[in-house]
């Protein structure tokens, strides 16, 4: 752990914290081996954009409900058990993935299904152990450093996945990769074990924070923002990875499109992270936005390899631009919120679900689109709309007042 000390300088980082960045480490290389290439596995299956997308949709409905429940549960039992039972659903998803094999397209919503329950009760209890372990002070680091090992992961994870799905037949690569992630994830549920146990107690009160967005209006700006960071990931997440295996038929570009992100994206979140201060957070959210939404033209028309491989440096620079101070700026929001101390749990849930309703309200955009006209005149178009996204959020976050520059 010594380049986090020499990172932090004077920082006081704690045990849990360095934790919990050893778990996020760990799922990003799981997430980064096997994630990319769950939807060509199914696409080279189907070859539909619908199938594509009903599997997509199946993951961001479960995940609301699931939200809820996991929030009720961190609530009267522990966090650290919701963040177990999150990796246990994750494992179960490939599981699933090795056992259904070439039948998956018959499975679209059971996947889906088993990879959005994953999702939520690992990210409600990651995100409400990241409100609490970290301090003001930390945050920005934490961010930050959270996303050089996802940027990490990503370097090595797709590439490598990429390689040995193209050297092995059929789909034998996809097994290998799948039973490696299966590992990872029992590699970060032994960690979980040693996190201290952090019981809440009180009532679920989930309705009462979602009621207080109109009393606090920072509350309000930071989901309305939230929104429309879900209406962009929500096709971007998949629709990219289509577009590189469509124009390349390769696993192993698709490893390569990947890496190049993730190292230029380590880079950044390394410079982000550090010089990224307060008072310099809107601005760097502005620019973020601007640059992010610059990239969609470059795979709106006329696609090919090389804009792929742009567009892939582009957001690389620039998500971390954006994130780093806004994941910031919400934690510090909900800080301050109205009994935060006691209802951290509830606030999380309720930002994690404007974000899939923007998710939500983006694939399923997407199905229709691709069912009711011709996806090579339409999709252009409707990525320029969903892709819009995060350049929106500036629009709200410049609304928001903090006692100190934001």
């Amino acid at each position: 752990m010594g380049i986090i000390k020499k990172w932090t300088g004077d920082l006081e980082i704690n045990r849990d914290l360095r934790i919990l960045l050893i778990i996020g480490g760990l799922y990003s290389m799981s997430i980064a081996l096997s994630n990319t290439f769950v939807n060509v596995f199914l696409w080279k299956q189907s070859g539909e954009y619908v199938d594509i997308g009903i599997y997509n949709l199946s993951v961001a409905l479960f995940q609301p409900f699931t939200f809820v429940f996991a929030g009720r549960i961190a609530k009267k039992v522990d966090r650290v058990i919701v963040l177990r039972l999150g990796v246990i659903f994750l494992a179960a998803f490939y599981l699933a993935v090795l056992l259904i094999g070439t039948q998956a397209t018959h499975f679209l919503i059971l996947l889906g299904g088993l990879l959005g329950i994953g999702y939520g009760f690992y990210w409600l209890a990651f995100n409400v152990l990241t409100f609490e372990i970290t301090e003001p002070e930390t945050r920005d680091f934490f961010n930050g450093f959270l996303g050089l090992l996802t940027s990490a992961g990503g370097i090595i994870g797709p590439i490598f996945a990429g390689f040995i799905i193209s050297k092995m037949e059929k789909f034998t690569g996809y097994t290998i990769i799948f039973a490696v992630s299966l590992l990872l994830f029992a590699i970060a549920v032994y960690f979980s074990f040693s996190l201290e146990r952090r019981p809440a107690h009180g009532k679920y009160l989930f309705l009462r924070t979602l009621k207080e967005r109109k009393n606090n209006d920072n509350w309000r700006q930071i989901t309305y923002a939230h929104f429309f960071q879900g209406l962009r990931e929500g096709t971007f997440m998949f629709v990219v990875s289509i577009f590189v295996f469509i124009q390349t038929g390769s696993e192993l570009a698709l490893g390569n499109y990947s890496m190049v992100n993730s190292i230029l994206s380590f880079i950044a979140y390394y410079f982000a992270a550090r010089y990224i201060k307060q008072k310099m957070r809107k601005k760097s959210i502005l620019l973020g936005g601007i640059l992010l939404y610059a990239g969609v033209f470059l795979i709106a028309f006329d696609v090919t390899y090389a804009k792929l491989l742009f567009y892939a440096a582009t957001i690389a620079i620039a998500y971390p631009i954006l994130l780093v101070p806004y994941m910031s700026l919400t934690y510090d929001i909900i800080g301050r919120a109205w009994q935060a101390a006691e209802l951290r749990i509830e606030y999380i849930v309720v930002r994690e679900l404007y974000i899939l309703l923007g998710r939500i309200v983006s694939i399923a955009s997407f199905i229709l689109t691709v069912i009711y006209f011709d996806p090579v005149k339409s999709l252009p178009i409707f990525l320029l709309i969903v892709g819009s996204g995060h350049t929106i959020i500036y629009l709200f976050v410049r609304k928001i007042q903090m006692d100190h520059p934001a």
